[in-house]
Formats: structure tokens, sequence, C-alpha cells
């Protein structure tokens, strides 16, 4: 005969493996599993320039709920975009739960076409996967819907529309469900931060993204935010940092390199990966329609640059389309711009000598436009935008506030190399830049 802690490890996995509730009789929030319905029992996620979904207790069932909406959304400062999301944000909300929980999600339509919500990656039953017209029927606007299930997994998951999902996704209803272990981890992670990387075409002077592009996006977020309008992430040296990533973005996967570490890939939206399976990476490929976890320990102090090393989604609403004019003599270019000022009063060519420096130009034409925009360093301006952040690791800190910029410590900066150095170590000396061909 089974001990009553063995017959009710028994009735647990029984209900996880038939998705029914953890208990067939009603249970209030107070005599509820800590470890189910405690914050206290994980690290909850961080979720820079974004939010978690709040819940509440209803006789065990943690209840959500989300609203699909259209959405006034800032990009960067100087760049407003009409998009489409939920409870009032792009992306939206971090839905944040614990393995083992029952979970009741509902789902308004404030949109002017109807919807549905899928939760990408997440074991439940075939009537809860919400694929309009397959599993269940459209959420018409106006209208409320109920998603309710188990769950039977841990990991970085996803939400996200089936229905019109090229405009849908494409405007920005796309959101992560983070679902924490049931059993602690070890080690526990101290910082445990959550991003939704996407890529849009704003057409400079517009306001409103373009869902049918496939090609051509001049708008490259982190959680909907293009830098300088991305917020940093903090850590105190010495902790333990998760990076969970999930990409939606239209057609690219997204090469997210961090500067000044090397991590593990642990996890991805098929679950964890065993600790033998875990390799080593600066960069991890996160592929469309995927989630990748990586866990370090932020031992190394300063300011340290995470982004996308696709180049192209470091710059923003640059257009593609454009001649290349590198390498152009100057006295061409001269000849040119006089002739052209006589249409256009102060015209001036600009990239033959490279586009370093444009940014700080204050390319803003037309209004409500950021090309090529940047943002101001500590050592002079950081001419990268689009998909681009910064970790800032601290000693000794009292919050997790942004702490500012990084001092670095004497004799640990490049700097201008003296005539000395440079005549001892037999460095052949340039006279000049290099001359334009």
């Amino acid at each position: 005969m089974m001990s009553r802690r063995a017959s009710i490890a028994f009735a647990l996995r029984l209900a996880l493996t038939l998705g029914l509730p953890l208990s067939l009789a009603p249970v209030s929030a107070q005599e509820a599993s800590p470890s189910v319905t405690d914050p206290a029992a994980y690290t909850p996620v961080v979720v820079p320039s974004g939010a978690t979904l709040p819940f509440r207790i209803v006789d065990g069932v943690k209840v959500f709920h989300l609203v699909a909406e259209p959405v006034d959304h800032e990009f960067a400062p100087g760049l407003k975009a009409a998009c489409w999301g939920y409870n009032g944000r792009t992306p939206g909300p971090v839905i944040e739960a614990v393995e083992g929980d029952r979970v009741r999600i509902y789902v308004s339509n404030k949109l002017p076409e109807p919807t549905s919500v899928h939760w990408h990656g997440i074991l439940l039953p075939n009537g809860m996967d919400g694929i309009a017209g397959l599993n269940q029927k459209s959420i018409e606007p106006g209208e409320t819907y109920r998603y309710e299930f188990t769950l039977k997994q841990h990991g970085t998951f996803m939400y996200h529309p089936h229905f019109d999902e090229m405009v849908q996704i494409g405007l920005g209803m796309a959101g992560l469900f983070v679902i924490h272990p049931r059993e602690p981890e070890n080690p526990k992670v101290d910082r445990d931060f959550a991003f939704m990387i996407a890529e849009w075409k704003v057409p400079a002077g517009t306001s409103r993204p373009d869902p049918a592009e496939m090609t051509e996006f001049n708008t490259l977020t982190i959680n909907s935010k293009c830098f300088p309008g991305t917020a940093p992430l903090v850590a105190k040296q010495g902790d333990r940092v998760r990076l969970r990533i999930g990409n939606l973005s239209v057609m690219d996967h997204h090469p997210i390199h961090l500067h000044g570490y090397n991590f593990k890939v642990t996890g991805t939206d098929g679950g964890e990966i065993p600790p033998a399976g875990q390799w080593p990476e600066t960069t991890v490929l996160v592929p469309v329609g995927s989630t990748r976890d990586v866990q370090f320990v932020a031992d190394a102090p300063g300011d340290w640059a995470l982004h996308c090393h696709m180049v192209h989604h470091l710059m923003n609403q640059m257009g593609h389309g454009l001649p290349n004019l590198i390498g152009i003599p100057d006295d061409a270019v001269q000849q040119f711009d006089e002739k052209m000022r006589h249409l256009l009063p102060g015209y001036m060519t600009m990239g033959h000598q490279g586009m370093g420096g444009m940014a700080e130009m204050g390319m803003r034409v037309p209004s409500n436009s950021i090309p090529m925009v940047g943002g101001e360093g500590p050592y002079g301006y950081i001419d990268m935008g689009g998909m681009f952040t910064i970790l800032k690791v601290r000693e000794n800190l009292t919050t997790y506030e942004d702490p500012g910029w990084y001092e670095i410590p004497a004799g640990t900066q490049a700097r201008p190399a003296t005539p000395d150095e440079i005549k001892r170590d037999g460095i052949p000396v340039p006279t000049n830049a290099a001359p334009t061909p």
C-alpha cells in the first residue's frame, strides 16, 4: 500500500499527464502549495522596457486577462507609431507562472478584426491551441474567450495570434510566457531578464508599421524599443544572470552577441538543455519562432554591449536602397554640390568618406523619424541604433536602478599612442588619413 506522500506524488503526476487541475476540490490561495503560487520560490523575471501580466488566484487557479487592442507606441525618442498589442503595450506583458500551475487566461478582443491566441511551445489540450478555424472559432471584436490548462513543463515560451498572422504579429502582437520549474533551481539565478526581439518596417515620416514588408526592415527592436530607447540590463558583480530571448520577427534570425562574457546556452522553447549538452558561446542565434535561454555569472564589471550581429540591424530607419558613394573624389563631390545648391539651397552630399558621424548631424527629416540616430555615450556619440542595449555590471550595488556610466579604472582603457611608444615598437607612422581614391 502506498504511503500518503507517494499517493500525492502519483496523483500529481497523473493530473499533469491528463491536463487536470491539481486538486479536484477548490483550493484557496492560502491553501495552495507555496512552490506553485509563491513568487518567493523563484526569481521573478525582469522585463526591460516592459511588464509582467498581473494575476489573481481563484479557487487555486491563476487567472490572467489579456486584451488585444491598438497601441500607441514609442520605439525611441523621436519615433512613435500606431501598433497593435496587448494590454496597452507591445510586446504584450510577460505571463509568468510555475510548472504545475492551473492557469485560466481570458482574452478580450478590442481590435477591428477577429483574433485568437496560440500558446507557442506549450503542451496543452488540442482545443486550447488557439488556431482560428482549426481548434476554435475566431474571437470576434468585442468578444472575450477563456483558455484554461495545466502547465506541464518549464522554460521560455511565447504567445501570439493565429489569425491574420502577417498583420497582427507584424504590428506587434506577441509576448513571452515564462514557466518556472516546480522544484527550485540549483544554482538559482539572481537576475532573470526576458525580452522579445523583432523587426519592423516604419517608413520615415509615417506612423504605421508596414506588416506586408518581407526584406527592407528598418526598425529593429528589443522589447519593441530600439537604441537609444532600450533600457539597460543591470546586474551586481557575482550575480548569476539568465537572458530569455524570444524571436517572432517576420523573416530574420538574429545572432545576439554579448561583449565581455561567454555564456552557456541552457534552454530552448523545446525545454531545458541538460548540463552535459550545454555549449559555450558569445553569440546565440535565435531563429524565427524560437526562444533561447543563456546563463553566465556577471564577474566582469563594466558597460558591455548586447546586440544583434547583423550589422544592418544596428541602424535606425536607414534606407537600404541608397547608392554607394564611398570613394568618390572630394573635388567631384564639391562640383556636384555646387550645382545641386542651385536647386536645393544648403544641399550637401554625405557618405563618400564613410558614414560614421552622420547620425550626430541630426538627420531627422521628415518628422517622426530617427534615420541613423544613435545615443550619447560617456566618451562620445554611440553611432549604433536598432537591436542594441547595454549590460551594466557593478560592484556593491544596493539597487538595480541604472547606475550611470562605468568609470573605467586608470590604466585599463585604450588611449592615443605616444610618439615614443610608436617609435619604440617600430610602428610605421601615417602622416595623415588615407587619401580619397
